[in-house]
């Protein structure tokens, strides 16, 4: 999950390298719903992914220590305030709430359920001012119908519970990612991920500890487990989120815009064909009602300006 981006200025790049950072954040990123799946199975949900992130922070920010020396990851009170206000939306809230609904709801389903975060992102908007296309509006009632059907009683396999749990993780993501445009952040983005990701990680392990998680909990997880919590350190949160960051940079905003109705469909693809989790006709059906109306919302808002003239933000 990210949130969207205020431009799409970019330069000349080979269509070789578009397409390969494409594949990589279509895949890495559609990927994650399976390697969370794989790592709740015996893992405390919370503190797993807190410890991701935080691994994930400490790998990045020495990188760029190395790279650009000790103050690089220097930045104004108020930007720090910022990066940890959308840190726990994003990461604690949104990526937290899949971690804990995706204990009983299939990896499939709640990335279908996560697609939604472009149509909420509508709406917040909206309250905010904002006054967008007839056709986003018919993209979002198109969606929406689309989540109907995927939450009817019975209709999904998946828990009440769960199910609801993601749904508000992404409602939760949407304001966090609508928040990044609208309070002091790093300029660097790769500094405000930093600082983003070790908010969440601290406020995903500190809920952990009080809900009951232990450290010691990660005793009796599998070799599976541990192989997949890397990948989604490695692959979901640096080598994922900075082909994300390159292609902002480098291709078309319509161009990158695709992976939030292709990422669903590699994870429930890759969900099916691994974890031989059932492609039920509700999730056929309400999953492809849900990617066509992400689709026509991109579609209406790629030529539309964009509210506020701040640079790329996580």
């Amino acid at each position: 999950m990210t949130g969207h981006i205020a431009g799409d200025q970019h330069t000349e790049v080979s269509p070789g390298t578009l397409w390969l950072a494409l594949v990589v954040v279509y895949l890495a990123w559609g990927s994650t719903y399976l390697g969370i799946r794989v790592v709740v199975e015996d893992m405390p949900p919370l503190m797993s992914a807190g410890a991701r992130f935080l691994t994930a922070a400490v790998l990045m920010g020495t990188f760029l220590t190395v790279r650009s020396g000790p103050r690089a990851l220097r930045v104004h009170p108020r930007e720090l305030r910022g990066a940890a206000v959308v840190g726990v939306l994003l990461l604690a809230g949104g990526n937290g709430g899949v971690v804990l609904g995706e204990r009983t709801v299939p990896s499939g389903l709640a990335a279908l359920l996560v697609a939604m975060v472009p149509l909420w992102l509508i709406l917040l908007r909206f309250a905010g001012g904002a006054r967008p296309h007839l056709l986003t509006w018919v993209g979002v009632l198109v969606g929406f119908v689309g989540l109907g059907v995927l939450v009817l009683p019975g209709g999904a396999d998946g828990t009440t519970a769960g199910i609801v749990t993601i749904v508000g993780a992404s409602l939760c993501w949407s304001i966090g990612s609508f928040m990044s445009q609208r309070m002091p952040m790093p300029m660097n983005p790769f500094v405000a991920t930093v600082w983003e990701m070790l908010a969440g990680a601290i406020t995903l392990l500190v809920i952990g500890t009080v809900s009951g998680e232990r450290p010691s909990d990660f005793g009796d997880a599998a070799a599976a487990s541990w192989i997949a919590l890397g990948y989604l350190v490695v692959f979901g949160s640096i080598v994922g989120y900075s082909a994300y960051v390159w292609l902002l940079q480098n291709a078309p905003l319509p161009l990158v815009s695709t992976y939030a109705y292709v990422n669903p469909v590699v994870a429930v693809l890759l969900g099916a064909l691994i974890l031989a989790e059932p492609l039920t006709a509700t999730i056929l059906i309400g999953g492809a009602i849900v990617v066509v109306g992400v689709a026509m919302v991109i579609r209406a808002e790629r030529q539309r300006p964009p509210d506020t003239p701040r640079s790329p933000r996580t």
